[in-house]
């Protein structure tokens, strides 16, 4: 049996441990807020774009543009969201099962990175990584996001890849978040494969419907037109599943802390009651051996 310093000293550490989890979810819903505040307002608009540009795909099935049709290379780029810092329970570990559950070989993937927790991951698992923007994963801005878009278009137009995926964490509310696979380009009339079903649902929840639909003109010229629109569609993917990941990974660690706190209390009531279980022995102990040591000398 412990003794009672041993038991103290434990409960004071677990004390000490609950303070930091305790401060550290109250910043983590402190920003959970402001990042869930952000995905909710911009998602509008990121519905529309992606519904747009699923119903100009549809009116046009038979254009030959670049971004519509593979590259001849077997080499994928995906681009990976995470976060640098730790602490949001299987926030980091789901994100990595995704990429590696994608059917995608580490030899033919290259990995372009929003987050240290998910680019070193994935480095450990043999991926290569070709670009790195963890150093700004911690405040999602549009900026960044072309940025992002601007160099995986590059390489696709080059013929370094074949394919454009974006790996992300779908926010669903504060407790469940959905990591998500989709691809990019070539860009697809249909979207059911977005989030792993066989219906023609987007991410966003809209419906679509390409039966049916007349032929889409466009002015000046459709190749003129999907040069303009499909880089814009493609920046705000990546923008839309940053602050989705965002608010995402700050719940996630809300969750993990408040988890994290209430594991440690149940510890310290524990440890509570086995400390005044010892300390009522070592007093039982005391009162009879003064008992004693009195029957002895009254002999």
């Amino acid at each position: 049996m412990a003794s009672i310093r041993d038991i103290k000293r434990r409960k004071n550490s677990i004390e000490n441990t609950a303070a930091m989890t305790r401060a550290m979810q109250m910043v983590a819903t402190v920003r959970f807020g402001r990042a869930r505040e952000r995905a909710e307002k911009a998602m509008p608009y990121f519905g529309k774009m992606y519904e747009t540009m699923q119903d100009i795909l549809s009116r046009c099935p038979n254009i030959r543009h670049p971004y519509l049709v593979g590259g001849a290379t077997e080499k994928k780029a995906v681009i990976v969201i995470t976060s640098n810092r730790g602490l949001a329970g299987g926030y980091h570990s789901d994100m990595i099962r995704k990429v590696t559950d994608s059917g995608i070989l580490p030899e033919k993937a290259q990995l372009y990175t929003l987050g240290s927790k998910g680019r070193d991951g994935l480095k450990s698992l043999g991926f290569l990584v070709v670009r790195d923007y963890s150093e700004y994963a911690e405040d999602a801005t549009f900026d960044v996001a072309r940025k992002v878009g601007e160099d995986v278009l590059a390489a696709f137009k080059n013929g370094e890849v074949g394919e454009i995926y974006l790996a992300y964490t779908h926010f669903k509310n504060t407790v469940i978040h959905i990591p998500r696979w989709l691809r990019l380009l070539p860009a697809e009339p249909l979207a059911g494969e977005m989030d792993g079903s066989s219906g023609e649902t987007d991410v966003f929840g809209a419906d679509i419907d390409s039966s049916g639909l007349p032929p889409m003109n466009f002015e000046p010229s459709a190749d003129s037109v999907l040069d303009e629109i499909i880089p814009l569609y493609i920046n705000s993917m990546i923008y839309g599943g940053w602050l989705e990941a965002s608010a995402s990974e700050n719940g996630a660690r809300m969750t993990a802390m408040d988890n994290a706190t209430g594991n440690a209390q149940d510890m310290i009531d524990q440890l509570e009651l086995a400390y005044n279980r010892a300390r009522q022995g070592a007093i039982t102990q005391e009162i009879t051996e003064i008992v004693s040591g009195s029957e002895a000398l009254g002999e």
